[in-house]
């Protein structure tokens, strides 16, 4: 879709009332007839714009689409509105951003996917990725830090999530420690956080932060039923993927300027998502597995256990798996 399809459509999307030709016309520095052919184009595409006589045009619906113009035109003026790529497929958006990365990208470059063949979530399991129904999102972080100083980081990631979903779902999903969110007991998105070190210094080059959201599904495959569902299927509500899509960068900008500032008030939120504190859980570190309670949240996200001896432990996500004795969670 042009640029000028892109503007128009900015300026359209949100409003009640028409907004007249002259109007964006003035507003973009382009003519009149100019302003018409992009309204033409946005019907080709599926958009409903509709037109009234001395009035302007109003968008009365758009396609179920997840693509540049629609995630431009819900972002607005953002100052990483200039580095967010919107791609019909790729294999993995984490993959993509690291190649990106690895080129100088700056940081709040933002890869957005509407299909993903070869997603991936923590220890190397499949994220389920098809088209049409999911939001599958990569963000490129530039922090100055050694990695022992992000160990709060995915934490963080998962709450920004949580306020996107919550600012177009109207409801705010849980976390299950450390990286998913959770409604009704049921996955609806994974978090994936990798980090690249600097050889010499050691400090961090570059974090690249994935997150895949189930929207619109209403089906899952046998063998994710009982686990996974979608926002749709939770709430009852189709999801605008663009609007979402859009949260998620501002949301995300917003931790990054702020997650050592707030870093305390950031994980004070996180422990109120998480929906793991109180219960009883397993602790699976490599072949061993034992029973604990989830007591709490620590000072840099670590998750606060005891076990049934009394034993207190601080479990950090690098070193292990947690499971809820009951169900999913």
């Amino acid at each position: 879709m042009s640029m000028l399809k892109e503007e128009v459509l900015r300026l359209l999307r949100g409003q009640e009332k028409p907004v007249s030709g002259e109007q964006m016309s003035a507003a973009l520095g382009v003519s009149r007839a100019a302003v018409w052919k992009a309204v033409a184009a946005l019907r080709a595409d599926g958009y409903g714009v509709e037109a009234s006589t001395r009035l302007g045009y109003r968008l009365v619906s758009a396609p179920d689409r997840l693509d540049g113009a629609g995630v431009l035109a819900a972002l607005g003026e953002h100052p990483w509105r200039g580095r967010v790529v919107v791609l019909e497929s790729v294999d993995s958006t984490n993959n993509y951003l690291k190649k990106l990365a690895a080129e100088g990208a700056p940081e709040g470059t933002v890869v957005i996917a509407d299909r993903q063949t070869a997603g991936r979530g923590r220890r190397g399991r499949t994220f389920e990725s098809p088209s049409g129904v999911g939001v599958y999102w990569s963000v490129l972080l530039r922090p100055r830090a050694k990695p022992e100083q992000l160990l709060h980081l995915t934490a963080l990631v998962g709450t920004a999530a949580c306020s996107a979903v919550e600012s177009v779902c109207g409801v705010r999903p849980g976390i299950k420690w450390t990286n998913d969110l959770v409604l009704g007991r049921h996955k609806i998105c994974g978090i994936l956080t990798e980090l690249s070190l600097e050889a010499e210094s050691r400090e961090v080059d570059y974090v690249v932060s994935g997150i895949g959201i189930n929207c619109n599904q209403t089906a899952f495959p046998e063998e994710l039923r009982g686990m996974a569902a979608s926002l749709r299927m939770e709430t009852g509500r189709p999801v605008d993927r663009c609007a979402l899509a859009a949260a998620l960068v501002r949301e995300i900008c917003r931790m990054n300027e702020t997650m050592f500032s707030q870093k305390e008030a950031w994980l004070r939120r996180f422990a109120g998502d998480c929906v793991t504190v109180g219960q009883d859980v397993r602790v699976v570190r490599g072949d061993v597995c034992y029973p604990a309670h989830a007591d709490g949240i620590g000072p840099d996200g670590e998750l606060l256990v005891t076990r049934p001896d009394g034993t207190r432990e601080a479990i950090n996500s690098g070193e292990v798996s947690i499971r809820g004795m009951y169900g999913y969670l």
